[in-house]
């Protein structure tokens, strides 16, 4: 057995559960902290220094999000008023770890700051809910400027929507986080950091977020550490990737990956929410988790098939889509041809639902279900972002090929299922738009992590189970669901296959 420190990079289910419900089986053991912190209340820095030095001499491998010793967690990183001084001493703690064990693996990312395009205070300073457009819209305007690409006029116009004293507030927090990004990369340089990824949350082709990376990329090459220092889109998923990651360096193995797209124009796609072509990004992800893309099925260990539309990616809420993108350019009864003939050869087979954003795609659920394919897949993930669903699926595989955990993959597998298609596509938008009001709550202010809201999705995802996932009938026991940040965005599902 052994240990594999994960320093989440908040407490919601993704960061917190995800990692060990894949990977927790005979061979590997997942150590968490206790707690964390909760949204905008940071996670306690003491215990967090604690947790990580009374653990790191029996572990293994640690898999460490920066932002959660520096700031408290992903959201706090946005939030809070530390001075450098102080965040540099936490930065270090990194150097005791190595130093207490030098022979662990130590895995880390540290996430840009994102430039959200809308105007919310949800989970950004309280400026935000007046400024947030125009504060990402004049980052964008600024980096084409900067490119001459743009006009200062426009810039200086967008200017003068803004508070000045807030515009300030957010560019100063900019270049702090972007500096600590920077300092991390000196633990790569010095060999505290063995493997480094820098996700962007959010990302697009221009504005502040993208020149920020363009800055961190700058010292990346400088230092030479282009191959042990990563920059792509993503977030929540890096606990996974990199537990995977570790998974397979301590294995001493490097899964191969064919991919199998459904759309031939798929992989120039640019994702919702992404800054680059879907194909550059699979590449780092395949990268990221310690496997290897493989040109031929005949090579391969695994297949990952990616269910991504021909030119434009819409919201889950939006299917069944009945375009050119969906319909036409992109082949979906050939793909699942191809899945099926992979399942009836035992080639193992994983499924990246990146369709649509924010939920999984219900015809291509309704097939599976139809085919009785749903539970003799290596993996399946359709939720948020298309890189959010990628690691997912990849961690689930990395663990299939070197863990006999059957029991719990299945179970994972099948609350993809339930939270991805039924909440995502489904349960979400109905119980926001239909129960909510009526109780006087709203997407973003529900009754606690379980109240009559996650009561009401509860229900819902109940019949959903009734009604989509009939092949697996009176197998699938939905044991919880939790609202973790009381709201509707994200749920925590526990359920059974049995």
């Amino acid at each position: 057995m052994k240990n594999i420190i994960l320093l989440p990079l908040d407490e919601r289910p993704c960061n917190f559960d995800f990692p060990s419900k894949i990977f927790n089986g005979e061979k590997y053991t997942i150590l968490r902290p206790a707690c964390l912190g909760q949204k905008k209340t940071p996670a306690d820095y003491a215990e967090i220094r604690d947790f990580l030095l009374s653990n790191i001499e029996k572990a293994d491998a640690a898999v460490l999000s920066i932002d959660t010793p520096l700031y408290g967690g992903l959201i706090p990183s946005r939030l809070h008023t530390l001075e450098e001084d102080e965040a540099l001493e936490r930065l270090m703690l990194l150097k005791t770890l190595r130093e207490k064990n030098p022979s662990v693996k130590l895995y880390a990312f540290h996430c840009i700051m994102r430039c959200p395009t809308y105007s919310s205070d949800d989970e950004e300073p309280d400026y935000y809910a007046d400024y947030g457009a125009e504060i990402h819209q004049l980052g964008r305007l600024t980096h084409l400027e900067k490119l001459g690409m743009g006009d200062a006029q426009d810039c200086a116009s967008m200017r003068e929507k803004i508070d000045a004293d807030a515009l300030a507030d957010y560019l100063n927090r900019r270049a702090f986080n972007r500096r600590m990004n920077i300092r991390t990369l000196d633990l790569v340089e010095d060999g505290t950091i063995d493997f480094l990824i820098i996700p962007q949350d959010d990302s697009a082709k221009y504005g502040y977020t993208a020149m920020d990376q363009q800055a961190v990329r700058a010292v990346i090459d400088e230092k030479v550490l282009n191959d042990r220092v990563i920059l792509y889109p993503g977030a929540d998923e890096l606990g996974m990737t990199l537990t995977a990651r570790a998974v397979n360096a301590l294995e001493g193995d490097t899964p191969r990956v064919y991919l199998k797209y459904a759309s031939t124009l798929a992989p120039q796609l640019i994702p919702n929410y992404e800054d680059r072509s879907l194909n550059e990004t699979v590449k780092y992800h395949v990268m990221a988790a310690g496997c290897v893309v493989v040109p031929s099925l005949r090579d391969a260990d695994f297949v990952m098939g990616i269910t991504a539309p021909a030119n434009k990616m819409l919201e889950s809420t939006e299917q069944p889509a009945n375009n050119m993108d969906y319909d036409v350019e992109r082949n979906m009864a050939e793909f699942l041809y191809f899945v099926n003939d992979c399942i009836r050869r035992g080639i193992p087979v994983a499924i990246l639902d990146n369709a649509y954003t924010n939920g999984g795609e219900l015809q291509l659920l309704r097939v599976l279900n139809k085919q009785g394919n749903l539970m003799k897949l290596l993996g399946y993930a359709g939720w948020n972002t298309s890189a959010n669903s990628m690691g997912t699926v990849l961690a689930q595989a990395v663990n299939g090929m070197h863990q006999k955990n059957r029991a719990a993959a299945m179970d994972f597998l099948v609350e993809r299922y339930i939270e991805d298609c039924g909440y995502g596509a489904v349960v979400r938008s109905h119980v926001t738009e239909h129960i909510l009001p009526q109780w006087g709550m709203t997407y973003f202010r529900c009754d606690g992590q379980n109240g009559k809201a996650a009561q009401a999705v509860f229900e819902a995802l109940q019949a959903f189970i009734e009604k989509e996932l009939t092949s697996l009938a009176g197998r699938v026991i939905l044991e919880s669901v939790v609202l973790p940040w009381s709201r509707m965005f994200e749920i925590g599902v526990t359920a059974k296959y049995r």
